[in-house]
């Protein structure tokens, strides 16, 4: 529901209405010597789009309600809320949906959870009832994976280690970053553009071709990190990296496939941030891309922003209000972030 037309939108396009979100969070720009280290690092500008497929590291909490044939809601006694992360059951792992239902369904007359709310590890004890059919249940609707569209940011030639979004995959409710057990890079057939007009987001409308073509190995405020199997179309783009300060209010350029190949699109920095949640400010002005997609539409987060010859950031949000005014992040943020957190360990065949 648009609020005000001040409200701001990720524009990654859930394809699935999986009630899956994604926010920008808190991060900070980098200290002078850390963004030194960055600068001057070629790397492929993207532009792609690409598909994901992520299974949740648990059992995320989509609604709290009463058991089917009774009045009682044992998760809401309990305290249970939506967005709640369900990582354990009476101490086992739960990975996945199945784990939690076979958990209650074997348990005892209480079922102590382990749950991640906030970030923070809490526990809750609940009191299983048996629903019309004779099952035990606790209450909750819960999901285990969810899938989307995004946009490549850059990928390192030498590696094929890429980064795209330019925010995590969050929680529509809590806002809880969403923890991967595993991830799939998914081709994307773009099957039509729905254009953003004032009040109204717009989007990519894609399909999965079925094929895999890489892994996504985390899941961070900064954006989504993985690995391709191979370099992707138009990845013939090498620019270096700038340094945070090097960012200037004025003429930058958008690199986008949304018009079918590789193509610069002129857009204006007109404000440069603190480092907070949204590091600069962004104004499309080039009128070839407001006649395809109305300005900057779910869908294209993640796309690269170069400005003076360098990669300087990614697209990252969308104004409701004026769908050719968004946010975007520092190119050094995604890096160090790349560089300093732990990836999950990676096990699929």
């Amino acid at each position: 529901m648009v609020k005000t037309e001040k409200t701001i939108y990720p524009t990654l396009f859930l394809i699935a209405a999986l009630g899956v979100c994604l926010t920008l969070g808190t991060v900070g720009a980098l200290g002078a010597e850390a963004q030194a280290e960055l600068s001057g690092d070629a790397l492929i500008a993207g532009g792609m789009t690409f598909g994901m497929k992520i299974g949740v590291d648990g059992a995320v909490v989509v609604d709290v309600g009463k058991v089917g044939g009774t009045s009682k809601s044992p998760a809401a006694d309990a305290g249970l809320k939506r967005g709640d992360i369900i990582t354990k059951a009476d101490g086992a792992a739960v990975y996945d949906t199945h784990d939690l239902i076979e958990a209650i369904e074997n348990g005892g007359d209480k079922v102590t959870l382990s749950l991640v709310r906030g970030g923070k590890e809490i526990s809750a004890t609940v009191r299983p009832e048996k629903d019309e059919d004779g099952n035990r249940r606790i209450g909750v609707l819960i999901r285990d994976s969810a899938a989307g569209i995004g946009t490549v940011t850059y990928i390192d030639p030498d590696t094929l280690t890429f980064a795209g979004l330019g925010h995590g995959i969050c929680d529509a409710e809590s806002g809880t970053l969403l923890p991967i057990a595993h991830g799939s890079v998914e081709e994307i057939t773009v099957t039509g553009i729905n254009q953003g007009k004032t009040g109204s987001p717009g989007e990519i409308r894609g399909s999965f071709s079925g094929r895999r073509i890489g892994k996504i190995l985390k899941n961070s405020e900064t954006g989504v990190y993985g690995v391709l199997t191979q370099l992707p179309s138009d990845s013939d783009a090498l620019y270096d990296v700038a340094e945070a300060d090097e960012v200037r209010d004025g003429t930058a350029y958008i690199r986008s496939t949304v018009g079918g190949k590789a193509e610069l699109y002129e857009i204006k920095i007109t404000k440069i941030g603190d480092g907070g949640q949204k590091n600069f400010a962004v104004k499309v002005t080039d009128e070839r891309l407001i006649d395809l997609t109305g300005g900057i539409v779910q869908g294209m987060s993640g796309s690269p922003i170069i400005q003076s010859g360098k990669l300087v950031g990614a697209i990252t949000h969308v104004l409701v209000g004026d769908p050719t005014a968004g946010y975007g992040i520092f190119i050094g943020n995604m890096l160090g972030a790349s560089q300093t957190a732990e990836f999950y360990e990676d096990s699929a065949a």
